[in-house]
């Protein structure tokens, strides 16, 4: 009687297409671009190696990991929640 339940409790997913690759880059571009601004103190850890931008700010390996972090949370919640309305 639970496992029947729990069928009926869980998220209806669809199939990757190009609609969900883009929800989720936008997602963690979103999230990528609230880490760099909200971190403060960022360059504890291992730099990149990549030109960092015209700033002060040194980000990191740490600060890009949680940034991307959020941004695939961010991202499953949107595309959850926008393919049960209907929209994905």
């Amino acid at each position: 009687m639970i496992s029947s339940a729990l069928l009926f409790a869980t998220a209806q997913t669809i199939p990757w297409n190009l609609s969900v690759g883009i929800t989720m880059t936008l997602a963690n571009l979103v999230a990528f671009a609230i880490g760099y601004f909200a971190i403060q103190n960022t360059g504890a850890g291992p730099a990149l190696p990549l030109p960092q931008l015209a700033s002060k700010k040194s980000f990191g390996l740490p600060e890009l990991l949680a940034t991307m972090s959020f941004g695939h949370i961010l991202g499953a919640g949107l595309v959850l929640g926008l393919s049960n309305a209907g929209i994905l």
